[in-house]
């Protein structure tokens, strides 16, 4: 599995290319880090890939060595192709739930026969972490500018059109706060070490590069267990990232940790040569069960949540009552990177802000990459912290500064350390959700991040301690509540109101079951609409996991517009209750019940004519994992797969935010093309398709196309001879990766477009031009082979990238059609189409220049047939090309023999079509009205506690009367994220403030009348000096 510390940046799938002969194409996995003393940070590039013929085999139970050397001899009594692969490591004495195996030949079959043994779950591929580092120097990667080029992002967010709706993350003036010298005092660790806990009996586990045993930050008899699990029986740390995280969890002198009297359990899971495999976790995971591990931090993570050895691995963890933490990964500010672990329910995600409380430029966004491919993804990260110039333990014993998530992630690994200690043995339930409950409800909301940046907003160690003080088992939900009109939190609910016959809003609610290990709904959830509010208007529908394990489940909120309100103009507002149950706890028999709801402002405006509606086809675009879908662009020299989801609100979120400024209306469509009601629209676009298309959509399209729909397509690169070429051999595991696709999937898109005399070609070009001021790169795009005869085509001079990448032979090309617009005059009521070969200027993943501008053309001829003047000048019919051409009709694009596709798509499998879906049919909930109306801010609460009083052995001058949890259960209130006031402090200020004034004015009275003075002066005019420190004009 793609595992690596995240301080590292991204997991990349690449290892070693095919020989380019060129090298500026040669694709390398390259990503920052900070890992730095003074002024210096790391760069690193990462290889990940299956190990040849080796196979992690997972059993249904915890079985020994023996029985498991016994099920797989009775799976493949018929071959002897194979041997166990022995691991020595700590946990090789116990029981394990998994086996280690090498197949020589015939794996398919013996993974088929392995299957079939009752007792065998999964077997999947073993995987291999390589690492590889430099030095840079820190203004290179962590510029206070963005840039389109660096390490850590591809383009400017916030400037010009794209700052629409957007995040304000620097400021040019403004008080700044220093930089810390400790990282505990940020967080006002201080407060709670004076009640007398500093990490006490809680045992905290480490996964990283190893930690010296007589490390002097860390106090004697701390250290109670070191393992290596690598096989080169050493234990000591010579990288250096290990000893900072422990540094910052628990040491005790000069950088300062949070919990320095916690029990560390080392796990060495890197080689000095920073390689790993997803073994060696498995077996770690295992020893940590088996120590009782509390906390367990993991600067690790990789965009493939489908390694299921692992992620189910990790579910066990917490079902053990494991707490983990883990890094949210370093590939922002793009959106959509989300790394895994940290994106799972039941793990604390973090992410990292800078000391001015600003989301970090490298920190990753969400949404989840799980389930976007229906539709929609959850909020993630769950918490942010400092993750930017931390102060930590360096290897020979002083400090130094590192900046990354994987720094955040100990951050708050040590801050819940101190709390689990400062609560343990006082009866309050702690567990990975409650855990997560506590921080989440009393973290400080950043004012200028979206919810995909900050999650519930900055750790507050001294409120988190409140929360957790007083908690109550209990369920909640996260986020707590859909408010469209609470910007820019709510991005990208808040961007764009929702009305009658538009594409159902989604919104994917986490379930934090605080109460058990597992729970259910009981019942479905209630739609409780509040009648003068004109919830009525609304029509909701929901689905929700069955089962909540480990600790959290999902509810998706599906929310309509009815006919009724097809007019309607204002806000709607209503509430989900959903009731939570739980087996009964070891304090008490009876069931435990949890009701929560969950508050719902939806903005409604009249429908929108169709020439300012768009429909974002999500459905046939498809990412990494699981398959080899390479980036779009060949010269990246970085990050060369597709896998930020090719959403409309993730690496297309600027065009979103662009589409939105300029009045258009952009909803997502997650189902095929026979699921939609053309005559809504007034355009569809197709953007970097990878997916194939169902014959059913095929002749729908050109139907709704017939009928007044029009289309545009933003294709990209597709060239059997180029997969071929970036295909890679990995010499350490011996084995071939073939792209599944190349940058789009042409040959479905002209078998989508065959009706319409359109096709792309297999051609690969690559060039600078420019349309009047408007500077273009065209980025490994493809050209147009075929197009109608009397439709308008726009020709560049480009370099052959194709011809490049194959044979190392650099030619140019002149009249190269790429762009391409069609009006069908004969039939008046048809739609038309525009063509473009190219997406990357669209993406913000690796985006050189923006090409916003064309498509404001193309909207301007597909939605009301006007051709803009600098396109109309430089373009000419396809026929009269043809002519000067003297081409010759185009051989058809053919699809790679090779390629596996067909394991990963939704529409085609080995033996030809799938069966086409059936369109969601949305149970729409019946509506529990409620007669009762709410006025402000909807905030509602997470957690459901008692705050303000006093705790036994609290200090009363630490924690000050504050509203941790911001309101009751039953009760809506204006939000305190921003204001945590107290009156009674401020009236006890003010009396005191009094008092001092009164005794100054009498000590200054006995002073003067006591001395002799030429001239008595009416005393009134004394008073006004005192106030103000001056004499006042007479009257």
């Amino acid at each position: 599995m793609n595992w690596n510390l995240v301080l590292f940046g991204a997991v990349l799938f690449v290892t070693t290319l095919g020989s380019w002969a060129h090298p500026d194409l040669d694709i390398a996995s390259s990503k920052g880090f900070c890992d730095a003393d003074g002024n210096t940070t790391q760069d690193i590039i990462i290889t990940t890939s299956p190990v040849h013929d080796e196979y992690i085999v997972q059993f249904k139970g915890y079985y020994t060595k023996e029985a498991r050397h016994g099920f797989i001899k009775a799976a493949l009594r018929l071959t002897k192709l194979w041997d166990v692969i022995i691991r020595h490591n700590p946990a090789g004495k116990y029981p394990s739930d998994f086996e280690l195996l090498h197949l020589y030949e015939q794996q398919d079959d013996c993974i088929a026969s392995l299957l079939h043994h009752p007792l065998i779950s999964t077997v999947k591929p073993n995987v291999r972490v390589q690492r590889h580092l430099k030095s840079l120097h820190s203004d290179e990667a962590h510029s206070s500018s963005f840039n389109a080029r660096t390490l850590f992002t591809s383009t400017s967010v916030g400037s010009g059109a794209n700052a629409f709706w957007d995040t304000v993350r620097f400021k040019s003036r403004g008080l700044k706060r220093s930089v810390p010298r400790q990282i505990t005092s940020a967080l006002n660790a201080e407060s709670i070490w004076q009640l007398g806990y500093s990490g006490q009996g809680v045992k905290v586990a480490i996964f990283d590069t190893g930690l010296a045993d007589d490390h002097p930050h860390f106090k004697k008899g701390r250290i109670k267990d070191r393992t290596d699990w690598t096989g080169e029986k050493s234990k000591n740390d010579a990288i250096g990232h290990g000893t900072f995280v422990a540094g910052i969890i628990a040491s005790s002198q000069d950088c300062l940790g949070f919990a320095p009297d916690s029990d560390l359990y080392i796990f060495r899971v890197f080689t000095n040569n920073q390689v790993s495999y997803t073994s060696w976790f498995l077996d770690a995971f295992n020893y940590a069960i088996l120590k009782k591990i509390d906390i367990l931090n993991l600067s690790i993570g990789g965009p493939d949540f489908m390694d299921h050895p692992f992620v189910d691995k990790v579910w066990e963890l917490t079902a053990n009552g494991v707490i983990l933490v883990s890094a949210i990964g370093n590939d922002g500010p793009l959106y959509g990177t989300l790394n895994n672990p940290a994106d799972q329910m039941d793990t604390i995600g973090v992410g990292g802000i800078n000391y001015e409380d600003q989301v970090a430029k490298f920190s990753s966004r969400g949404m989840t990459a799980w389930e976007s491919s229906h539709g929609y993804g959850r909020v993630k990260p769950d918490i942010v912290t400092y993750g930017q110039s931390v102060r930590g333990s360096s290897i020979k014993g002083g400090c130094k500064t590192l900046s990354g998530t994987s720094v955040a992630s100990p951050v708050v690994a040590g801050a819940i350390t101190l709390l689990y200690s400062a609560v343990k043995g006082r009866g309050v339930p702690v567990n990975p959700a409650s855990m997560k409950q506590a921080l989440t409800a009393s973290a400080k909301r950043l004012p200028d991040a979206n919810m995909f940046e900050q999650g519930a907003g900055r750790l507050d160690l001294r409120k988190a301690y409140k929360a957790l003080i007083n908690y109550k088992p209990q369920a909640s939900l996260f986020p707590p509540y859909i408010d469209m009109l609470e910007c820019p939190y709510m991005w990208p609910y808040c961007s764009q109101p929702i009305y009658y016959t538009a594409m159902p809003l989604i919104a994917n609610i986490t379930i934090l079951n605080g109460m058990g290990l597992s729970g259910r709904l009981r019942g479905p959830p209630v739609w409780q609409p509040y009648t003068p509010q004109f919830g009525s208007h609304l029509e909701v529908a929901f689905t929700w996991s069955s089962i909540l394990w480990p600790w959290s489940g999902w509810i998706s909120v599906y929310i309509s517009v009815k006919d009724t309100a097809y007019n309607f103009e204002g806000v709607a507002q209503g509430q989900v209750a959903i009731t939570i149950e739980s087996p009964p706890s070891e304090q008490n028999g009876e069931i435990q019940v949890s009701t929560v709801q969950l508050p719902l402002r939806i903005q409604i405006i009249p429908t929108p004519p169709k020439n300012k509606r768009i429909l974002w086809d999500q459905f046939h675009n498809l990412r990494y994992p699981p398959g080899y879908f390479p980036r779009d662009n060949l010269r990246t020299k970085s990050d060369p797969l597709d896998w930020h989801g090719d959403h409309i609100h993730t690496n297309f979120r600027d065009l979103y935010n662009h589409l939105r400024s300029r009045g258009y209306f952009v909803e997502t469509l997650g189902t095929p093309f026979t699921c939609f009601e053309a005559s809504n629209y007034g355009t569809i676009m197709l953007v970097d398709s990878e997916e194939e298309y169902f014959v059913e959509e095929i002749s729908k399209l050109a139907d709704d196309m017939q009928n007044g729909l029009s289309l545009i397509v933003f294709a990209d690169w597709y060239n059997t001879a180029v997969m071929q070429k970036v295909k890679f051999y990995d010499e350490n595991t011996r084995q071939w990766w073939m792209p599944d696709t190349g940058g789009a999937n042409i040959p479905a898109l002209n078998d989508l477009l065959s009706a319409f005399n359109i096709s792309f070609s297999d051609s690969v070009y690559e060039g600078s031009y420019k349309i009047e001021r408007h500077e273009m790169y065209y980025a490994s795009g493809t050209s147009i082979a075929d197009f109608p005869e009397n439709g308008l085509v726009i020709t560049e001079l480009l370099k052959n990238q194709g011809l490049e990448v194959v044979e190392g032979v650099v030619t140019t090309h002149k009249q190269v059609p790429i762009l391409g617009l069609y009006e069908n005059r004969s039939t008046p009521l048809a739609g038309r189409i525009a063509v473009y070969g190219d997406s990357n200027c669209l993406d913000s993943s690796h985006m050189a220049k923006d090409c916003f501008w064309l498509l404001d053309a193309l909207l301007e001829f597909t939605m009301h047939g006007q051709i803009a003047p600098m396109l109309d000048e430089r373009s000419k019919t396809f026929g009269s090309l043809k002519h000067e051409r003297h081409s010759s009709p185009s051989e058809p694009v053919e699809r790679l023999d090779t390629n596996r596709l067909q394991k990963y798509s939704k529409v085609v499998d080995s033996l030809g079509q799938r069966p086409l879906p059936e369109c969601p049919s949305y149970p729409w909930a019946t509506a529990n009205p409620l007669n009762i109306s709410f006025d402000g801010t909807i905030h509602k609460k997470i957690l459901s506690v008692t705050a303000g009083e006093p705790v036994d052995g609290d200090d009363p001058d630490v924690f000050v009367s504050t509203d941790v949890t911001r309101m009751p259960w039953e009760t809506w209130s204006k939000s305190t994220h921003e204001h945590d006031s107290d009156p009674t402090t401020f009236f006890a200020a003010l009396a005191l403030l009094s008092l001092i004034i009164v005794v100054t004015f009498f000590v200054n009275f006995v002073c003067k009348s006591r001395r002799p003075s030429l001239r008595r002066r009416p005393r009134v005019k004394k008073l006004p000096k005192v106030y103000y420190g001056s004499k006042m004009g007479g009257v």
